[in-house]
């Protein structure tokens, strides 16, 4: 896969042209000019002057599997971009410059300013972990450049960058689920399978783990007052190589349920020691680590069962509003382009530019960033995700964030590229997204 052997540059840029030149064989353009309103064959239209994207995700480091899908979601909108954005009957080019944040909050912090104040971006796009997301979008505040941002949990963005309950930002929206959200899907499927309700907690230290181990909002406070029992040795930095301590903690403590959201490389060390070291839990729930198929091939026979947050993928029964394709569609695309399997950002990197096009027609306003911002504030839409709606409602806790459906997963074996097959086991609130099997206990579980 590419986040194990393409070597990338710590910055990438997709022009216009570069687009064109990319092609995506098998994709059908279904219904690109209708669903937007874009130039009609063979009309006069004036020229305006180029909206420019910038695009800021993690191509390389250890979050590189988040980036994974990037050139392949926006060479597939190609034909799309090439044709531009029609406004009050001008037509404006769409330029995307892309750049890596390496993985870093620094690296991602000086990107997106370089994006700002060199490139003169109109709009922000930014996906993946609070790591990438939180810096670019304070650059973006700061510099009062509109910033649309997903793949974090709402509160690690939100609470993460230092707001109160009654922040509202101005320049900066986002999309993606929420901690009450993961907490509801994880205990879904921890009382589905039979264990003793004491939970080992792998939290790492960086916001997602502060977030998820808030004793006043995280885990422990929505799972103590259902009568479980938190297990929490502390946090550990991320690229720890050692966790003996911890999986002492969980071993010695009967931990008969494990819970985290370590990083991809994390994880796959920790689960190796543990197994190694006689402990392996009766079920496991592990955010982050878990969402990638790199990971379960990594972890081999150990990944089977293991669980994980379900944001995307090929049965959830969304539409794209740019192509008209669903989810299906777009996953067996990507896997006929690239040869992987498909991934769950895909759909969240899709649905970045679905929110930006629909928010420029919205504004009536090619390069007017207050419009903007104004037309993003109330926007709804059906997107390749499901529902967004800044509008109101019990989808937005607050007014800068729509929350996205959640449903659990495991991972089985039987997938033809890697091996092994995320599967939707809990779908609890979201009965339209279709459960392929139940949740089930790990094989070889030690305590």
């Amino acid at each position: 896969m590419r986040e194990n052997n393409e070597q990338l540059t710590p910055e990438r840029e997709w022009s216009r042209r570069s687009l064109l030149q990319g092609g995506l064989a098998g994709l059908a353009a279904v219904g690109l000019s209708g669903a937007v309103d874009l130039e009609q064959a063979g009309a006069a239209v004036a020229k305006g002057k180029t909206i420019k994207f910038g695009y800021v995700s993690p191509e390389t480091g250890p979050l590189a599997p988040f980036g994974a899908a990037d050139a392949f979601v926006i060479s597939s909108l190609k034909s799309l971009l090439a044709k531009g954005v029609t406004i009050k009957g001008i037509n404006y080019p769409i330029e995307i410059i892309v750049k890596d944040s390496q993985s870093t909050d620094a690296t991602a912090a000086s990107v997106a300013e370089d994006l700002i104040k060199n490139d003169k971006v109109d709009i922000m796009l930014v996906s993946s972990t609070p790591d990438t997301t939180n810096p670019v979008s304070d650059q973006c505040e700061a510099n009062q450049v509109p910033c649309i941002s997903t793949v974090a949990p709402w509160q690690s963005w939100f609470f993460g960058r230092g707001a109160t309950p009654t922040t509202k930002y101005k320049w900066t929206y986002h999309f993606f689920w929420g901690l009450e959200d993961i907490e509801a899907v994880y205990s879904s499927i921890w009382s589905a399978v039979p264990n003793n309700k004491i939970i080992g907690g792998l939290w790492p230290n960086d916001s997602d783990g502060d977030a998820f181990a808030s004793t006043t909002t995280g885990f422990p406070a929505f799972a103590r007052p259902l009568g479980y029992t938190i297990n929490d040795p502390g946090r550990y930095a991320d690229l720890t190589t050692d966790f003996t301590a911890q999986i002492a903690a969980f071993r010695n403590g009967n931990c008969e349920i494990l819970t985290g959201v370590p990083i991809p490389p994390d994880f796959i060390t920790f689960y190796k020691q543990a197994a190694s070291q006689g402990y392996i839990p009766k079920v496991a729930t592990i955010a982050k680590a878990m969402l990638f198929p790199s990971s379960a091939q990594a972890l081999g026979s150990l990944a089977v069962n293991i669980g994980t947050e379900y944001w995307w993928g090929p049965t959830h029964p969304f539409v794209s509003s740019l192509t008209g394709q669903n989810c299906a569609h777009i996953a067996a695309a990507y896997e006929k382009q690239t040869g992987d399997q498909w991934t769950q950002p895909i759909g969240f990197v899709h649905a970045l530019f679905e929110v930006a096009i629909a928010t420029l027609k919205k504004s009536g306003e090619a390069h007017n960033k207050s419009a903007f911002v104004s037309a993003l504030s109330t926007l709804k839409l059906n997107t390749i995700v499901g529902p967004l709606d800044w509008q109101g409602g019990p989808t937005r806790p607050v007014p800068n964030v729509t929350k996205t459906p959640l449903v659990g997963g495991q991972w089985r074996t039987g997938n033809t590229q890697s091996g092994y097959a995320l599967v939707v086991v809990t779908n609890n609130g979201h009965t339209n997204i279709p459960v392929a099997s139940a949740p089930q206990v790990i094989a070889g579980a030690t305590v």
